[in-house]
This record gives C-alpha cells, structure tokens and sequence, in this order.
C-alpha cells in the first residue's frame, strides 16, 4: 500500500493529484521550481520541496527530491515526464512505485512512428504513412511519395500538438524537414520524425482505458476532441456526439484488445481520426489526459483515484458492468491567451470561478496568483454536465457567462462564440476547420 506521494508536477495537475491522494488518505509531497513556489498546493501538501529553478524534466533531482523527503511513490501528472520510460526506469530503479504505467511499456509506446506498425498488428487501421523514423529528407521525399500530399510531418517522440508541420507538396516538405527535425530536438529532446497522410475532414475521437497490469482491462467511453488550435485541444465533450453508440463500443472493445495482451498497466487514451464511417489509429498516450474531467462526469468514475487504486492492489477499482455513461459532458480549457491565441503572462487581479448544478472547475490560480510565461498557458478546465447535450451547451454558455478573470487576457471570449455558434450545436465540425466554421457562423 502506497502511503506518500510525490507530486511532479505544477498547476491544476498537481492539485487535482493532492486532493484524491487525501481522499484515499495518502499523504503527498508537492515538487516544486523557484518559478512556481506560489502555488496553491504546496502549502497543501503534507511536505514540500525545491527541485530546481524552472525545469521539471531534471530527472536525478526530482527523485532526490522523492527520497530526501520520505516517499514511496511518484505521480507525474501529465506533460513533463509522465510518458518518459527513461524516468519510469530510474524511479522504479531507486525503490520507488511508478503510478502510471509500466517502464517497458512506455518505452514499447513512446515512438509514436512504431507504435503505429504495433497498432495495426493488433488489427487497429492506422493512418497511411511511415511504421519507422525517417532517417533524412531523400527518405521522406521517397516516402512521402508512397504516402501522397497533403501529409503532416510529426515528431516520432511529440506530443501536445507540438511538432507538427502540415505539408501540401515536394517543395514544402524540402523546405520545412530541417524545421521540424529541429523543433522535435529543442521539445522532446529527440529529433526523430515520421509522415502521415493528411484526413481533410475528420473528427478526433478517444476511448478512455484502465488496465491492471494483468491483463484485465475495462473502457470508460468516448470522447470528441475536435476543437482545436494549432492542434493543441481547447474543447473536449464526453461521449462522442453523432456516431452510434454501438459503433463507439466496437471501437472501445478493439482498442482493449489492442492493449490487453501487453497487459497494460494504469490509465491509457487510444486516439483515432474518424472520417467517411471509418476510424483510424493514431496514437497511444500512456499517462493522464488534461480532458478526463468529461469522461469523469458522464460515469462518476475518479480517473485519478483510479490510478492509485491500480498502484496499490494491482486490481481495478471497476468491472465493465459498472460503468454507466450518463448524460452529456463538455470541458472547456481557460487559457491565458488573446484572441489571436497569444500568451498572456501577468497578475490575476479577479478569479470569480462560476457555480450551480453540474458546474466543475478543476483550477489551480487565485487572485494575487502571477501567471508565469515558462509553463503551458492553461488557467482553469471548466467543466459542466448535462442530461443531454442540449443542456450541457447550454450549462456551459451560461458558466462561460459568469466566469470571471481579470488581470491578464483569457481565451473565454472565444470559446463563448464557439459554444454560441450553429456548427456546434449542431455537431458540423471537424478537425481541419472546427475553429473557423464556428467563428465565422456566430
């Protein structure tokens, strides 16, 4: 039984963590840089420590960290280190239980170009392009070739919408390859890259998975994460709107299939694109999603408490015949952002979060709180649910409504006219224009 969790990770993560450990009266020590030593859940936690100046990728530090203060355990969130099987080594390593999934398992998923020839070999379709890295541009000019224009060039080791290039012929991709190859290194600390063919109207769809680590596995629905900006998510809805419930079910069994026999431990999302009625693989993420909150809501299922009952017994806390998805459910991510999607760093002046039946937000700013420019932009997850999609739009109007955030610029405004728009209510969107249909249709 794990008994003290070290938290490494910042923001609305780590507070999210801090809160279901003390549910399950586990103590937690929060991790922290120079940087963020003003946030809330540090003068929560049971202990606290300094890892460094800004960095939470300092792996050696932020296990000193872990051991220098008594704990057996570390929970690393989402983002930063949380899909590193590098990590998962070294903590494991040093005597200390990994919550998440298991290193080699990381390690079998994290190339996102070879995760895709493994996908389809447990009978998933994948997206035309290349199985392996791309070894230099006369390779991807070759490949590309096979693959067709438009296609997307991707960092093998991405994630978060980062290193992504959409390339529309021969001559962009010549002149966009060393670009990418650079950004994947300065990211993700690898500069791998692979090619996929590029889905021109297509909707992005999750299945939310549990594993025990013995083989035994169960899903916890769908969801939609369509809207995005520079492929980087901003609204989220649980279950997937306008697909048969039946089709959503078949893909929730295929892609436990596709995991259940690696035995796949802790909490796992298989993303597909969805396009003409058919679904394509298109990648694994090992870890926590920013978006359980919608899957969360729909089945009253704790994702987070989850992983530490999975840590704790190796056992799941559910069987499949007890998850019920119930209702409606949207996230909307509060970013510090202007309207042409700008950070905006600075002081929270006002943090006036909205309330009422079905409201949730998952936060971690205050008023006095200085949004630091060195971290991801998110502010708050703001999160409703509704008998029907009906009342869930328009729960969630209603809370954008009464939000209030002063002292930097927020993304609020947009995601009011999103929300207000006719290809949202009526569910017409896609990826490739979600964002402008909607902007121009309010």
């Amino acid at each position: 039984m794990l008994n003290r969790v070290f938290i490494a990770n910042r923001g609305e993560v780590a507070l999210r963590i801090l809160q279901a450990c003390h549910e399950m009266d586990k103590q937690c020590v929060a991790g922290y840089t120079q940087v963020d030593s003003a946030l809330i859940h540090i003068g929560l936690a049971d202990d606290s420590i300094c890892t460094g100046k800004k960095s939470y990728l300092q792996m050696n530090d932020i296990i000193t960290a872990a051991k220098l203060t008594n704990c057996d355990s570390i929970h690393p969130g989402y983002g930063f280190l949380s899909e590193n099987a590098a990590f998962a080594v070294k903590v494991e390593a040093n005597n200390l239980a990994f919550i998440g999934p298991k290193p080699d398992q990381i390690k079998r998923l994290e190339n996102k170009a070879s995760v895709r020839q493994l996908m389809a070999d447990c009978g998933l379709k994948v997206i035309p392009g290349s199985h392996a890295r791309i070894a230099n541009l006369d390779e991807a000019l070759k490949a590309s070739e096979e693959i067709g224009f438009p296609l997307l060039m991707k960092a093998a080791f991405g994630g978060g919408g980062r290193g992504i290039r959409l390339v529309k012929d021969a001559g962009k991709l010549s002149a966009l390859w060393a670009e990418a190859e650079q950004e994947a290194e300065a990211s993700f600390g690898r500069s791998e890259i692979y090619l996929e063919k590029f889905l021109d109207h297509a909707r992005h769809i999750e299945i939310q998975l549990l594993g025990d680590g013995k083989g035994k596995m169960i899903h916890l629905g769908s969801r939609d994460c369509s809207i995005q900006k520079r492929h980087q998510k901003i609204i989220e809805e649980a279950p997937a709107p306008g697909i048969a419930p039946e089709k959503l079910n078949r893909l929730a069994q295929d892609s436990i299939s596709a995991l259940s026999g690696m035995h796949y431990r802790s909490a796992a999302t298989l993303e597909f694109l969805y396009q003409d009625g058919e679904f394509y693989f298109l990648e694994v993420n090992a870890r926590l999603q920013v978006e359980h909150p919608v899957t969360e809501l729909i089945t009253d299922a704790d994702i987070v408490k989850a992983q530490l009952f999975i840590a704790d017994t190796q056992a799941l806390p559910w069987m499949q015949s007890d998850i019920e998805l119930k209702g409606c459910s949207i996230e909307c991510r509060i970013n510090a952002e202007d309207a042409a999607f700008r950070p905006s760093p600075g002081m929270i002046q006002k943090f006036d979060p909205p309330g009422g039946n079905g409201v949730r937000v998952d936060s971690h700013i205050y008023a006095g709180y200085r949004v630091p420019h060195h971290y991801d932009s998110l502010l708050a997850k703001l999160i409703v649910r509704g008998v029907d999609r009906k009342e869930a739009i328009a729960k969630m109007i209603r809370a954008l409504a009464e939000f209030r955030i002063e002292g930097v610029e927020t993304s609020i405004p947009v995601l009011k006219e999103i929300l207000q728009s006719k290809s949202f209510s009526r569910g017409e969107y896609t990826t490739s224009n979600a964002l402008e249909r909607m902007l121009e249709s309010h």
